[in-house]
């Protein structure tokens, strides 16, 4: 038995380990999709309602809303209609 204290282990590498991602990352455009589509699900059902809308499987659009909106303009754009009256709903129009 060792009569080192298991607290006072060798000091911590300076260097962070970061794990690659087995996924590429996104391209900007979608990138900046997602992003857009995010800030505008929040704005318009706040936070807790936006998650579940976001990932949430939608018959109605055919996918996840934030899927389709970050695979395509033509997908965010679809998202973006679908959300408009909620929009509408939150600055009172």
């Amino acid at each position: 038995m060792s009569n080192e204290d298991p607290d006072q282990t060798a000091p911590a590498s300076r260097r962070p380990h970061f794990r690659r991602a087995n996924q590429p990352k996104l391209p900007p455009d979608a990138a900046l999709r997602q992003g857009l589509v995010t800030k505008l699900a929040l704005q318009s059902l706040g936070k807790d309602e936006a998650i579940a809308y976001l990932n949430r499987d939608n018959a109605a659009l055919g996918g996840r809303p934030l899927d389709l909106a970050t695979a395509s303009a033509d997908g965010f754009r679809r998202v973006e209609l679908d959300l408009a009256p909620a929009q509408g709903d939150r600055t009172g129009d």
